[in-house]
């Protein structure tokens, strides 16, 4: 009994630990939100890479296409011309070709290391997209604008899984993966996103970012390390919220989720073992709170609500800074916002999954090719 209390006492005081902070969080992305659009905005290159036929590709692209920036191109990289369907090209783009990536290299990073050889001279900010997700008008002067700020190296956003219409296993990523998107705040980040990231040029080049990408699969994790290597921080660009409206199955988000948390584990340990200690005790509380309810009375059952309740208010706080963020979206968040605060329990469960399932093994499944992961390289077979 004493040891269930403990663990429960353990979980509720790392929830409300959580919740420190979300106050703070909530007036940065207002400010953010309301700040009048920047002057001084430096030429820039875009670049997505493509990689098949992703659900709204072609409206995911026009988006890109279609920014409120006074000056920039926009690239689309592949590795060859069948991973790029037909006709989803924007004019205005560019298409770089990159050939096939040499034994060692993420295809990933050799695309956009092709792109990066032919953007233009001019640009002073290169950005980074997914080809995934659906950008705002605003998503690259977000980024450009916290870039601006004193000591920051990069900047970044994330993406909200939004699908319409929507099903199980797609809500279940969604609600999963909000768990990340809540990680983001002021102050210090800990790595930026490489589907909504931006550098200045001249740091990518002086902080050797290209030598950090070698031997890896995961560019925003060695963007990050370069940055954070160079003395210089990473800003949170609220405004840079990326709408995702895909699907998934049961089977793919398993995939995906392993996937996700085995680069983490490999590329940014320091991330995944606090994450992974955690969810032990969440879980564990919570099944000690169940011992409880049927050990008789209602302390178990007052346990079981309050960490739930905690893990719900979180759930909410992040879903409704995802909506002032996406005003566009409104309507979805009015009809189906409810789950990131009613599946948040469910969620936790699902991260102790990702975490058992990361916690051994290094080779991984992405884009059709498979790697073996390491700290000092990585080996595609």
């Amino acid at each position: 009994m004493l040891a269930c209390w403990i663990l429960i006492g353990l979980a509720l005081a790392l929830a409300l630990a959580s919740l420190r902070g979300e106050r703070r969080r909530a007036d940065y992305v207002a400010a953010c939100l309301a700040q009048p659009p920047a002057h001084d905005l430096p030429p820039a290159t875009v670049i997505v890479p493509v990689k098949g036929q992703d659900e709204g590709l072609s409206d995911n692209l026009a988006a890109l296409a279609a920014l409120d920036y006074p000056d920039y191109e926009l690239i689309v990289v592949a590795r060859a011309p069948q991973d790029v369907p037909s006709g989803v090209v924007p004019a205005s783009a560019r298409l770089v070709l990159a050939g096939e990536a040499p034994a060692g290299a993420g295809e990933k990073i050799h695309n956009l290391l092709a792109a990066l050889r032919e953007a233009r001279a001019g640009s002073e900010i290169l950005a980074f997209a997914d080809s995934d997700g659906r950008v705002g008008a605003g998503w690259l002067r977000a980024l450009v604008a916290a870039l601006a700020r004193p000591n920051v190296g990069a900047a970044t956003g994330y993406r909200w899984h939004l699908p319409d219409p929507p099903d199980f296993w797609s809500l279940v990523r969604a609600v999963w993966d909000s768990v990340i998107a809540g990680r983001f705040g002021p102050g210090e980040n800990r790595f930026a996103w490489g589907g909504a990231m931006a550098i200045r040029r001249e740091d990518f080049i002086r902080l050797r970012v290209e030598d950090f990408w070698k031997g890896s699969v995961s560019d925003d994790y060695g963007l990050s390390a370069a940055v954070r290597a160079g003395g210089l921080g990473i800003a949170w660009a609220p405004g840079a919220l990326v709408a995702t409206s895909g699907h998934t199955s049961a089977a793919e988000l398993v995939g995906w989720i392993r996937r996700q948390m085995v680069i983490t584990r490999v590329y940014q340990p320091g991330l995944w073992w606090p994450g992974f200690l955690a969810h032990l005790v969440y879980c564990g509380a919570m099944a000690a709170a169940v011992f409880l309810m049927f050990q008789g009375g209602l302390a178990g059952e007052y346990a079981l609500v309050a960490q739930w309740g905690l893990g719900m208010l979180k759930g909410v706080n992040r879903a409704t800074l995802a909506r002032a963020a996406l005003p566009h979206y409104k309507p979805w968040f009015d009809r189906h916002g409810w789950v990131f605060a009613w599946w948040t329990p469910l969620a936790t469960w699902v991260w102790l999954y990702a975490f058992l399932a990361s916690a051994a093994g290094n080779r991984i499944q992405w884009r059709g090719r498979r790697y073996r992961l390491s700290n000092r390289g990585t080996r595609s077979f």
